[in-house]
């Protein structure tokens, strides 16, 4: 006679692999869709790590906003890293498999990148406001000491945030005909909707994570812009309220490639389940391919300083 503890553990099931999906409807052309998402990965990966050569090779940008910059860069770098080998693997190879534990790894770092994201672009309007509303005390607000500490609490936090995610999945008993995720990467959305148990608790262990990162983020960068906003109409020249915004330039830039499609993506797993896949698809891949690409063009473009490092640094010259 089977005990109810044998019943248990045979009926708990969890695959061993998931089978990933790449553009659906264009399977025939992925190979020609390959090239494109190279093109944008190489891109995004060198010229993040031109920036962050720039930054460290070129002492006159050893300031807080190139710091900030330089983190920027490195979460461009890790969000590219999280999704390249998988996508070019079904791209490429069409190899659409990925083990369990290796997609919960997938998802943590590609989850933990993008709020550590979304945490930089926060920090950089605190450094936009500080030096627009208080430029005397602007260098000795923001040390080293303090940009070290910001950084330690954005990893930290972002850490912590996702840390619980893969072990609230590990915990699911799953479906044995269910392995298809809807994407050629891991989301933690994705990945619950493939159990077959009450997911009351990833529901709201996601929706937690999305209002007190990329949720109370957001709202704080948009109040930093409004006493940023009120600070610059004091100024009595409009020629010196253009200057000063023009500063902001880039990083509002950055701020709307990143958020637009955060908003774009969390309004399709809500409320766009009628929609083809093949919008999920595209809504997700310009979420985390185009902010990397993006980054490093519209700060080379916008900073006279970061554009002649990086070619200082392309050409071999010894940095200044």
């Amino acid at each position: 006679m089977i005990s109810s503890q044998a019943f248990i553990n045979i009926s708990f099931f969890q695959p061993q692999s998931f089978l990933m999906t790449g553009i659906p409807g264009l399977e025939a052309v992925h190979g020609w869709i390959s090239i494109p998402f190279s093109f944008m990965y190489t891109v995004a990966l060198t010229g993040n790590c031109l920036i962050l050569l720039a930054v460290r090779r070129t002492h006159s940008l050893h300031q807080p906003m190139y710091y900030f910059l330089s983190m920027l860069a490195l979460s461009d770098v890790g969000l590219s890293l999280s999704t390249l080998p998988s996508t070019l693997a079904v791209l490429w190879f069409d190899y659409r498999f990925i083990g369990f534990n290796a997609c919960l790894i997938q998802m943590f770092f590609l989850h933990s990148f993008s709020v550590l994201e979304s945490s930089v672009l926060l920090a950089m309007s605190f450094d936009r406001f500080v030096a627009i509303s208080n430029p005397l005390r602007y260098a000795s607000v923001l040390t080293n000491t303090v940009i070290i500490r910001i950084g330690v609490a954005i990893v930290a936090r972002a850490t912590l945030s996702l840390f619980p995610g893969p072990f609230l999945l590990k915990r699911l008993n799953y479906c044995p005909g269910k392995i298809l995720l809807s994407h050629s990467f891991c989301f933690h959305a994705d990945v619950m909707k493939l159990a077959c148990a009450d997911i009351t608790v990833n529901i709201l262990y996601g929706l937690y994570v999305v209002l007190s990162t990329v949720g109370v983020d957001s709202s704080l960068i948009v109040m930093s812009y409004s006493l940023i906003l009120y600070t610059v109409m004091g100024l009595a020249s409009p020629r010196e309220r253009v200057r000063t915004l023009n500063t902001c330039v880039s990083h509002i830039l950055a701020v709307l490639v990143f958020y637009i499609p955060v908003i774009g993506v969390s309004m399709i797993h809500r409320f766009g389940k009628h929609l083809p896949h093949i919008v999920h698809a595209l809504v997700a891949y310009v979420y985390l391919v185009v902010p990397p690409v993006l980054n490093p063009i519209i700060y080379s473009v916008k900073s006279k300083p970061i554009r002649g490092a990086m070619f200082r640094v392309l050409r071999g010259k010894d940095q200044t």
